[in-house]
């Protein structure tokens, strides 16, 4: 019976150690976490591809704006890239969704796909 309160005071002893550095190590160890995953999130979108859904409410020569409608209407205009691979026919009052990545502060096309008219927008039920 004496080896059970031993081990069990010997365990507390141990805890209470370990409570009493961890102080100590953590604001250290948290501070270099969150700096290691702010420069990782950091080149991560910076090289990242993004996408927005909605209406194009304006075409030009270099660029065209789309709209999203709803709770939080948003617009945004998009540059054409030299290379940009569009998956049917761009007009006004087209639904598409856009891939584009920001570089210098503007939103620079990579790929456009333009939603067939008829097609509804939660599947066939």
């Amino acid at each position: 019976m004496r080896q059970g309160w031993k081990s069990l005071s010997l365990g507390v002893a141990f805890a209470m150690c370990t409570l009493a550095v961890l102080p100590l190590v953590a604001p250290c160890t948290a501070d270099a976490i969150a700096a290691g995953t702010a420069a990782t999130s950091a080149a991560k979108s910076k090289n990242a591809q993004r996408q927005f859904t909605g209406i194009v409410t304006a075409i030009d020569k270099n660029t065209f704006t789309v709209e999203k409608r709803g709770k939080k209407p948003q617009s945004r205009v998009f540059s054409r890239h030299a290379e940009i691979r569009t998956e049917g026919d761009l007009a006004k009052d087209a639904r598409v969704t856009v891939y584009y990545r920001d570089q210098g502060g503007q939103a620079i096309a990579h790929r456009v796909i333009v939603k067939p008219e008829n097609e509804s927008p939660r599947g066939d039920r």
